[in-house]
Parts: structure tokens; sequence; C-alpha cells
């Protein structure tokens, strides 16, 4: 195989990774609106091959809301419902379960053409299967997080739904990494920049992945709905009754008040650090990709800045809150580009 016949292939594969990362960034938005229009636990059933036919007559119907009327949030939450009110909920999760199988067919299908037509580049079948793997996981996992609402408490876990989402993330972030390698190969553009920041780029994207995690346990407790006010927590910028259970440590995934004053103080931390890492890194880049990531990291932060604080005082509508967790996996995806950049440059010095 020639060398343009390598490029081109290589192309094609990124084309393909990066379509599935559009898709994986829908289901992650999605899966946002499931769990803010309380969808989640409309599917109390689990099947993976013969789920994807949803209820087609008015019988079918009936029948799959009585065995919702067997559990809990039904029970508790929604007595009463009518068979068009559980409609609308059933939909939210059914489509996005439909969704998560249809990204493992736009996968694993593509992933066999390539295989067997020779294409992909020697080193890159280890993290395309790694990529698959991850996927498989993630599908077990969301019924897992599911399976924790459906008991006498109707609310998912916390952290299975952080790990549920964490895991969304991270196959998402990998899968732009992977594209970009095959996109953007090493180079020594501005690698005297790379070899001062490389570092500290990945730094960042593991800071700005822990700060969607901590997204996951706002969004789990429901703790972005405990205060409305900012920058203010209440009456005061720090609340009272931080840390204060017992043991203290555990309030960080399980108090309210502590998990909502943790996810902004993050948000701080992270505005100071990212605004400042773009600063250097612009000044220092004269031309090239470093300049257009740190431009883009920039308008992702700023514009999820706005989103979140928007997502308090509007008291979490719908809308805006999952844009706020498409924000969230769009400045990482900047922050992941960039730290690309550098990374790559670094390989040639």
């Amino acid at each position: 195989m020639s060398v343009t016949e390598q490029i081109h292939y290589d192309r094609q594969i990124a084309a393909w990774l990066l379509f599935c990362a559009v898709v994986i960034f829908a289901m992650i938005v999605l899966g946002g609106v499931t769990r803010l229009t309380h969808s989640g636990l409309s599917m109390v059933e689990w099947k993976p091959l013969i789920g994807i036919v949803p209820p087609l007559s008015k019988q079918a119907w009936l029948e799959t809301f009585e065995k919702y009327q067997q559990f809990p949030e039904y029970q508790k939450i929604n007595q009463g419902m009518s068979l068009d009110g559980f409609k609308s909920i059933f939909m939210y999760e059914y489509l996005h379960r439909v969704l998560g199988r249809l990204i493992g067919v736009i996968f694993l299908l593509p992933m066999l053409y390539f295989i067997f037509r020779r294409r992909v580049r020697p080193g890159m079948m280890p993290k395309l299967l790694i990529l698959f793997f991850l996927g498989g996981l993630q599908g077990l996992l969301g019924w897992y997080m599911v399976k924790s609402g459906l008991v006498n408490n109707p609310h998912v876990s916390q952290y299975r739904l952080t790990a549920h989402l964490g895991v969304a993330v991270a196959i998402y972030a990998y899968m732009l990494w992977v594209a970009f390698d095959l996109l953007f190969p090493a180079q020594a553009e501005g690698s005297q920049v790379a070899g001062r920041y490389a570092r500290w780029s990945l730094v960042l994207v593991a800071l700005v992945y822990l700060m969607i995690l901590s997204g996951g346990l706002v969004a789990g407790t429901r703790a972005g709905f405990a205060y409305d006010t900012w920058p203010l927590m209440g009456d005061s910028f720090i609340p009272r009754g931080l840390y204060a259970g017992t043991p203290g440590w555990l309030d960080a995934f399980e108090d309210i008040t502590t998990i909502q004053f943790n996810h902004r103080m993050f948000a701080y931390l992270l505005f100071i650090l990212l605004n400042g890492f773009a600063f250097l890194v612009y000044c220092s880049a004269t031309r090239g990709y470093a300049r257009l990531g740190v431009g883009l990291l920039v308008v992702a932060l700023l514009v999820q800045v706005g989103l979140g604080i928007s997502t308090l005082l509007l008291h979490v509508p719908v809308a805006v809150a999952a844009a706020h967790q498409g924000g969230a996996v769009l400045l990482l995806s900047a922050t992941v580009f960039i730290s690309h950049v550098l990374v790559r440059q670094q390989v040639t010095t």
C-alpha cells in the first residue's frame, strides 16, 4: 500500500470516527433531556435485541403501562398518570436506548469493513477494539443505572449516573483523539511551545473531565435546584452546612449543598486555569492549529459559563440545562483538540 493510499484511508476512518463522535454527543445530550424530564425509569425492562420495537397498538401500550405501574416511580411519584402522559416520558427513554443501539451499528459495521479491506493502519486496531469494548460496557452500565431506580426509592443512584455519564464522555473524548491522530500527524511546527505546555494541556483535559463528573453528581442528587442564586448561594458565598455530615468527606458525594458548592468552586478554578493557559499558548504560538485551538477553547469556556449561570438563575429549565451538559462536552472537545496539537508537536522535539 502506498503512502498516498494510506493517507486516504486514514482520512476515511477519521471521518467515520468523527461521525460516530457526533452521534455520541447527541446521545449525551438526549440522555440529559431524558433525566431532566424524569423519563429514565419509564422502561422497566432491558431487551437488548428486541427492545428496538416500541408498542405499536393500544393494547401493547396498555400492557407496557401496566408494567410501569408495578414499580415505585408510578406508585410514589406519578400516581394517576394518564396513558398519554406515560407515552411522553416513555419516548424519551426509548429514543435514548435506540440511539445507543444505532451507535453500536454505525461503529461495528464500518469497523469490520475497514478491517476486511485492510485499510486500518498498523497500531490502530487495538484503539478501535478498546472503543468497541467501552461501548458494550456503556450499554450494560446504563441498565445497571436504571435498575438502581426500580426499587423502593425511585431515583437512580448518583454514583451509577455519574459513572454512566463518565464512560460516555470518555468514549467520546478518546474517539476524538484517535480521529485527530489520523487527521493531524506529528509535526515540528511550534514544537518549542508544545514542549512547554503539552503536559499542562493533558492535566487540563483531566480537570475538565472531572468537572463533568462533578456535574453528574449535581444531576444525580438534583443539587442544581437547591440554590438558584449567583454568585451567592442563598445569602452568602459560602453556605452553611458544608461538610457537616458524618463522615464529612461523604458530603462531597451525597449532600446537595456541598455538591453544588464544589461544582461552583471547580468551575471558578477551571475558568482561571483555562483562560491563563489559553493566553500563554496564544502568546507563544505564532501560527497553526495552536492558536485555533485556544480560540475555540476560550469561546467554548465563555459559552459554558453563561449556560451554567443561566441554568441556576432560571431554576434548571430542560432546554438550558441540556445545553449546559452539551456545552461541557464541547469544552472538553476544545481542550482535547488543543492538547492533541501540543502533544503531537512534542513527539518531534
